[in-house]
């Protein structure tokens, strides 16, 4: 079994659907995103063109945040999701400055919530109980959750316009596998070669 997930950009408005549903999901600390859309213009006014890219962590079969890590936080599951084990994680960051994508975080400061000087709410208190200062944080594909066998993660649920197909890469028959067989797809930062699980299809001319 390895876990992957293919992003058309065809299909990718640029809503940031994906990016509230995983802080939802997550409960993650202000300015703390596990997945985010990327904005970046191509051309001149009056012909612009806004081109958008979600971005996450690729879970990377060669994924250089693993071989860095000194006390074997940074891992590989079984289903091959890199994961971060916090019991083991002594915040030196050097998986953050490994990783060529900067989809790690690290909480350097106790959490104050959105509102300053107003302390944390009940529901703050709860949703950040599981976040500790001084760890690094990232994208597990909601396999923390339990999302992953079953219903997915919760970017590709909350997707209006279908973008981001999740399934398990060695299986032929899985919708993700097929749509890798029948699609040209790419990976970002392919000269880093870490052999990301995070596939795009791209939009037409690009």
């Amino acid at each position: 079994m390895r876990y992957g997930m293919v992003i058309d950009l065809r299909r990718c408005v640029g809503c940031n659907a994906c990016t509230v549903a995983c802080k939802q999901s997550n409960g993650t600390p202000p300015g703390m995103f596990y997945s985010h859309v990327s904005l970046h213009e191509e051309g001149a006014y009056p012909n612009a063109t806004a081109r958008y890219t979600p971005m996450l962590c690729g879970h990377c079969e060669e994924a250089a945040c693993v071989s860095v890590c000194p006390t074997g936080a940074s891992y590989r599951d079984e289903a091959g999701v890199v994961r971060v084990d916090h019991g083991k994680c002594i915040g030196c960051k050097y998986c953050i400055a490994a990783c060529p994508y900067e989809v790690r975080s690290f909480l350097s400061e106790r959490i104050e919530g959105y509102f300053p000087g107003s302390g944390l709410t009940e529901q703050e208190r709860v949703m950040y109980g599981g976040f500790e200062v001084g760890k690094v944080y990232k994208c597990d594909f909601c396999r923390s959750k339990g999302y992953t066998d079953g219903i997915g993660p919760s970017c590709v649920r909350a997707c209006p316009g279908d973008a981001r197909v999740f399934g398990d890469l060695d299986d032929p028959e899985s919708e993700v596998a097929r749509l890798l067989a029948a699609e040209q797809v790419r990976v970002l930062g392919e000269e880093y070669g870490t052999k990301p699980n995070v596939y795009y299809v791209a939009r037409s001319g690009a």
